[in-house]
């Protein structure tokens, strides 16, 4: 296998990190290097030692054997030398013990012959290393090792002992006696350097053997007492740093590796406690910041709805609708930071109309958007708020006013809807890209809504005071609106000293109208006669239902004369007139009776005003009908006129709405 041989060298690289190779070779190694270095130096030590001993020894034997060559007593006439030797031979070939540590003994003459030799097969040839041993000086001994002998090799030597002189006269003459010639004696390795050899083997054995046994007794206890602790504890240690504060060491006794285990479990105690802690704090630091972030959110929702109540407080505080429109365009964009703003309305014809706008007078108010129209009209036509964050790039938005022209910012168009009814949409633009956040369009939102609520209240409003001064049969003001602006009508004519005339008109016959055609008939008919007086008077006078089939008209700055004239003009278009179930009227025709007063001429106040009209309108029915006529003084104490409650509630404005 491929891996196989990286996973071997990594085992093995493992092994040679772990303690108990290190320690075993922090020992063995130097505990080998020591011994065997001690061995070699004893051994060097004692083979010199033994090399000097088998050297004294070797010329000590040597002066012997000499001696001995020289005291030979052989005197017998005609005797040899080599002959008178042959005792010195005899006892070196003898058992004695000294001479058995010598290999070689010859005696060398000048000329390189051997004279004598402990072989006779080696007499009387010459000697190939003679010259050596010739060199030496005369009457001293030399010892040398053989060449091929080391000191560590052998124990033996080779010992050249010169020979002549006194001793030798006895056998030998002239010359030759003093220049005999030498003595080579050649002695072997001795038995005590054998045994001292033995012996250092013996001890390097030993010495190794006793490093490999310490060896593996020092790897045993490491592997039992070392690396096996250690190899536990660096198990909870690797468990510890994948994240598992929870194991514990074992116990791992008394010694330092037992106090390692139980100070590292205090720290893994301490740790798990700070790991604890940290938890807990970043638990609360969490629920710190959520709650932050809920203050925070808190914040800007009360914020919100602090705007919506101002909001809601200023735009409510009025019930003109005008109004309300006005303070929308001013709180809103100073309240929401919306540079432009506007207030869109559906009008009678169904179409958006600007009505309000911020910045006011810029153009803007009076515009009109058909809806679909437009970012606005498509936000009426969906009901959905339509966000445009660059208008640059939107073609649906174009500027009125200009061809090809758009606009810069964003756009934000929210329709104001309330129920199922659209009552407008509100803009909100920004000259910055892309300015309007998802939250701020939501409250945008509510803020149409509370718009459209204020709008909604407002026209309610509009509605309710429309129909509380309004009469709901014929569609013209009613008693309560007539009185509020005669008094008004009254005040302006005193203060700008003008005049002001007024009609009270009744349709002829009319009690006759509801007996013979009913009562469906004769309200057609007020609505006829009421619209026909409303379409024939200008539009600063005043048609309003007085009473039953009774109307009073108001004619601000009008006199007398022009009063009558405008009273007949009233008359004749009545009469004129196509009215429906005319037919049932006398004569076929529908008729009205018209009384002129006139202020300051007749009345300078409200109830003596309308009494003076109600006395010739009386005037004009005792006439004949389908007359004017104006008041006269007097005309009120006329003995025909009805008298009454009834007459005097329609003297003080307190008629009721009932058809006489």
């Amino acid at each position: 296998m491929p891996g196989a041989p990286f996973g071997a060298a990594a085992g093995r690289g493992a092994s040679l990190r772990s303690i108990g190779t290190r320690l075993l070779l922090a020992v063995a190694l130097p505990a080998s290097v020591v011994a065997l270095l001690g061995t070699a130096a004893a051994w060097r030590q004692t083979d010199a030692a033994v090399r000097e001993k088998t050297r004294a020894d070797a010329v000590g034997l040597a002066e012997f054997v000499a001696t001995s060559f020289g005291t030979v007593d052989d005197t017998r006439p005609g005797t040899p030398p080599r002959v008178a030797h042959r005792a010195v031979t005899n006892a070196v070939r003898s058992d004695w013990s000294a001479m058995k540590l010598v290999t070689e003994l010859r005696i060398v003459d000048r000329q390189g012959v051997v004279r004598w030799s402990r072989r006779i097969e080696e007499e009387d040839k010459v000697l190939p290393d003679a010259q050596r041993l010739l060199a030496v000086t005369a009457g001293r001994a030399s010892f040398e090792t053989p060449p091929g002998l080391s000191p560590l090799g052998g124990g033996g030597g080779d010992v050249i002992y010169p020979l002549g002189g006194v001793a030798c006269g006895g056998c030998h003459t002239g010359e030759a006696t003093m220049r005999a010639g030498v003595l080579q004696l050649v002695v072997g390795e001795s038995a005590l350097r054998r045994q001292v050899a033995e012996v250092f083997f013996q001890a390097t054995g030993f010495v190794v053997a006793f490093v490999v046994a310490l060896a593996l007794l020092v790897f045993v206890a490491v592997r039992v007492f070392v690396s096996r602790r250690v190899a536990r504890l660096s198990a909870v240690m690797k468990r510890v740093e994948d994240g598992d504060l929870v194991v514990r060491a074992p116990d791992l006794g008394q010694d330092e590796l037992g106090q390692l285990a139980r100070a590292y479990n205090k720290m893994l105690a301490r740790l798990t406690a700070l790991k604890a802690s940290e938890i807990d704090t970043q638990r609360d630091l969490d629920h710190a910041r959520t709650e932050l972030s809920l203050k925070a959110e808190l914040e800007t929702r009360v914020g919100e709805l602090q705007i919506l109540y101002d909001l809601a407080r200023t735009i409510t505080s009025t019930l003109e609708l005008n109004e309300v429109l006005a303070r929308i365009a001013q709180v809103v964009p100073k309240q929401l930071k919306v540079p432009k703003f506007s207030i869109m309305l559906l009008n009678g014809e169904g179409l958006l109309e600007v009505l309000k706008a911020f910045p006011a007078n810029v153009g803007s108010e009076g515009l009109t958007f058909s809806v679909g129209e437009g970012i606005c009209g498509h936000a009426a036509a969906t009901r959905k708020d339509v966000y445009v964050p660059d208008l640059e790039i939107d073609g649906s938005f174009r500027i009125r006013g200009g061809a090809g022209a758009r606009g810069r910012g964003c756009l934000l168009a929210v329709p104001m809807v309330h129920g199922d009814e659209l009552l407008g949409v509100l803009n909100f633009e920004r000259p910055e890209k892309a300015d309007f956040s998802a939250e701020e369009i939501e409250f945008f939102t509510a803020v149409a809504g509370q718009a459209a609520m204020a709008v909604q209240n407002a026209r309610l409003h509009e509605q309710t005071v429309a129909l509380s001064v309004t009469d709901p049969l014929t569609g013209i003001p009613n008693r309560r609106y007539l009185f509020q602006q005669l008094d008004a009508e009254i005040v302006r004519a005193n203060r700008f000293g003008t005049q002001l005339s007024v009609l009270m008109i009744d349709i002829d016959h009319f009690k006759h109208l509801n007996d013979t055609a009913g009562h469906s008939a004769g309200d057609e008919v007020l609505k006829q006669v009421s619209s026909i007086l409303r379409n024939t008077v200008r539009k600063v006078d005043t048609v309003a239902r007085y009473g039953g089939e009774e109307f009073l008209v108001l004619l601000p700055q009008i006199a007398r004369p022009e009063a009558q004239e405008v009273a007949e003009k009233l008359r004749r278009s009545v009469e004129e007139s196509v009215v429906q179930h005319a037919r049932a009227q006398p004569g076929g025709k529908v008729t009205i009776s018209v009384g002129v007063a006139n202020l300051p001429g007749d009345a300078a106040e409200r109830v003596k005003l309308v009494d003076c009209a109600d006395s010739a309108l009386y005037a004009s029915k005792r006439g004949g009908r389908n007359r004017v006529t104006a008041y006269q003084p007097g005309m009120e104490l006329d003995p025909t006129r009805q008298r009454g409650p009834h007459a005097q509630r329609r003297r003080t404005g307190e008629v009721p709405l009932t058809r006489a």
